[in-house]
């Protein structure tokens, strides 16, 4: 009996390291009451160990289904270890022009994601981004919640 519980374990350790790696980096920021306020500025530190790496990042953005656009523009404002910082507008498509939903929904809940893959960090250390809803009214209503994830990628293991 005992062998057969370890072999199980063995099992279930394999199973967990072949789902994938280990992100590096991985927050997600939940808005209060579902909205996405003009002044809430969600923050992500991450902590880049080399400058020789290629990482996948990913945004996830997950809405209701009373969301009312079919996308949302919002700014990541970015800051190196070295303090030089920058702007960059990201548009995240929700929906398909006839109303129909682009990413995975779940019962009430759509999540969409952007990828921006192959990217390089140009040095060591902590770097901060800060998201910033970019649409012209001061709230987006029914979003959920916003990710922000970098895993190295696979190709340099």
């Amino acid at each position: 009996m005992k062998a057969l519980k370890n072999s199980w374990i063995l099992v279930l350790l394999v199973f967990l390291y072949s789902c994938g790696d280990t992100p590096l980096y991985n927050k997600s920021y939940s808005f209060k009451n579902n909205s996405w306020e003009q002044d809430v500025k969600p923050v992500f530190k991450v902590s880049i160990p080399d400058t020789t790496s290629f990482y996948t990042i990913q945004i996830t953005l997950r809405t209701t289904t009373d969301y009312s656009y079919n996308n949302l523009w919002f700014f990541i404002h970015s800051k190196t270890p070295l303090g030089q910082v920058g702007r960059e507008p990201v548009e995240i498509k929700i929906a398909n022009p006839d109303g129909s939903w682009i990413g995975e929904t779940s019962g009430t809940i759509v999540e969409n994601t952007v990828y921006f893959k192959h990217r390089k960090f140009p040095q060591k250390g902590d770097y901060l981004f800060t998201f910033e809803q970019g649409i012209t009214e001061q709230s987006a209503r029914n979003v959920m919640d916003i990710s922000y994830v970098v895993t190295k990628d696979p190709e340099q293991k």
